[in-house]
């Protein structure tokens, strides 16, 4: 893990359909690290990643990726340079087969032999793909869907994954397999910027954690800090 921050984002406000969603901002995410963004329904996290990626305009603020400004740019521009993003409700495209939507997901890279390999990659971190290459996306479970987004995100390669609200929706025994997977790509070097409503498997996973309310980050720092501050557990945690 290293100092360098991979984005930052400073004063950073997002508003639409009148409601001011984001309200100024301020997060780094550095070269190695897995950051996780928690609070509760609402709280402006998923308007934040769009901001960053670009599918939501922001008011106002900066957005730096590898030390250049991104405001402004389109998500594909983004994929090119190192940033990829699983949304929330995963996006798979449903009449393609988990194979085709795998080759989607490589869409800028022209290394052929490589993409076969980084495919075979995929099948051996999410073996139920493997079982099911031919199948229709949209005929796939939740849980699968999910898998498939996180495995198509990754055949770009990219430097910078973020991952919103990934177990959403998911029975426990699929949200177990989400959480080792996204442990996994993190050991293997990628930066990964987690937004998650389920914030005690979060922090558990994470090097550092902020805390979103109402637009606005009122808490931050090491991961296993907040994971065990009385005021997260019993905003959060239920307890």
């Amino acid at each position: 893990m290293s100092n360098e921050a991979l984005l930052q984002v400073r004063g950073l406000q997002v508003a639409y359909g009148g409601i001011q969603a984001v309200k100024g901002i301020d997060f780094d995410v550095r070269a190695g690290e897995l950051v996780c963004l928690i609070g509760s329904n609402g709280a402006g996290k998923t308007s934040t990643m769009k901001a960053i990626t670009g599918t939501l305009p922001s008011n106002a603020g900066e957005l730096h990726y590898l030390g250049r400004p991104i405001a402004g740019q389109g998500a594909w521009d983004l994929v090119r340079q190192g940033l990829a993003m699983v949304p929330e409700g995963r996006g798979v495209f449903t009449r393609m087969s988990i194979a085709e939507n795998l080759q989607m997901g490589a869409y800028c890279r022209d290394d052929k032999a490589q993409i076969a390999a980084d495919t075979e990659q995929m099948y051996a971190l999410f073996p139920r793909l493997k079982e099911r290459h031919g199948q229709l996306a949209g005929t796939l479970s939740g849980g699968e869907q999910q898998m498939l987004a996180m495995a198509r995100a990754l055949m770009s390669r990219p430097r910078l994954l973020l991952l919103d609200e990934p177990s959403m929706g998911l029975a426990p025994v699929m949200v177990d397999k989400i959480f080792e997977v996204i442990r996994d790509v993190a050991a293997q070097g990628v930066t990964i910027l987690l937004v998650e409503q389920n914030a005690s498997r979060a922090l558990a996973i994470a090097d550092r954690g902020y805390v979103m309310e109402s637009g606005l980050i009122t808490l931050s720092g090491p991961a296993q800090t907040l994971l065990h501050d009385p005021a997260v557990r019993a905003a959060y945690l239920g307890e």
